[in-house]
This record gives C-alpha cells, structure tokens and sequence, in this order.
C-alpha cells in the first residue's frame, strides 16, 4: 500500500499538539578494557564477578543490569467521554 501526500498529511495532523519525546541515553560512570590472554583467564574473571562472558561479549554492565524488554509496556486508547 502505498501513501499519498494527502494520507501523510492527514497522519501528521494526528499528532498536532503532543508532546515531544526525548530518549536520554544513559552513560555509564566509567568505562574499562580488561585483555585476557588465556580463555582460563576469561573464566575466571567470569566467575569472580558473577557473570556470563564469551569471547563474544563486547560489554557488560556492574553490577549486573538486565536487558530491558519493551514487551512489559502496552497502550490502551480511552476515547473521550465529551
């Protein structure tokens, strides 16, 4: 399906008078690189701070923060009583 300019007008004009959002990027404390020569080492590091680390893992958070998942959020609509 394909838009017309009068459909995306009409789209724009849903949003006349909301508010803006804004999404500020958390940014940690401090960032470090630790090198490992060994995956032994990489184990051991693993298991010293309590997490999972592959030689994948590009960055963690501590203590550990899970992944956020937008799936606990929903909208609902509540046409206007008037």
């Amino acid at each position: 399906m394909k838009l017309t300019i009068e459909d995306k007008d009409k789209a724009n004009e849903e949003w006349v008078g909301m508010p803006e959002f804004e999404q500020v990027k958390k940014e940690p404390f401090s960032k470090i690189v630790v090198r490992f020569e060994t995956e032994d080492d990489l184990k051991e590091f693993s298991e010293l701070i309590g997490q999972k680390l592959t030689q994948k893992t590009k960055s963690i958070w501590h203590p550990h923060k899970p992944h956020r998942r937008s799936t606990n959020n929903y909208y609902t609509y509540e046409p206007s009583k008037s």
